[in-house]
């Protein structure tokens, strides 16, 4: 697992933009996602990119949302709305709505939780039976 060696404090993080906190969110989830598969299959690059892409889309990451959200403290689901409903930037152009906007929250809570130094919340709740 990856880890910041500073953390930030969990009030500094929480008034840190939702779309901030999801760009961090989505490099920590690519990159734990890309580590997983490395280390635990044989398979050749080209197959390891489109694995990690299917489970780090926006769908991939909406499906993967389901299976945390009924185990959320109130922190964390307060962290999620912040992120599902941020007004972003961009709009996806090979998910729904309703899947982006889902996915925006998952990487917002990810990356809260990244920078907030908790990597055992992370591997808890998003790499047990997710990957």
């Amino acid at each position: 697992m990856i880890f910041t060696d500073a953390p930030v404090e969990k009030t500094r993080a929480k008034q840190l933009n939702p779309v901030v906190l999801a760009f961090v969110g989505d490099a920590v989830y690519t990159l734990c996602v890309r580590t997983r598969l490395a280390l635990e299959s044989g398979e050749k690059t080209g197959e390891l990119n489109r694995r990690t892409a299917e489970r780090v889309s926006a769908h991939g990451q909406s499906e993967a949302l389901e299976a945390i959200l009924p185990r959320l403290t109130e922190e964390e689901a307060d962290i999620y709305r912040r992120g599902r409903n941020a007004k972003k930037p961009t709009k996806s152009k090979n998910a729904t709505v309703a899947e982006y906007v889902r996915s925006t929250g998952f990487e917002a809570l990810l990356g809260y939780l990244y920078l907030t130094g908790q990597s055992e919340r992370i591997e808890e709740l998003f790499f047990g039976e997710n990957l």
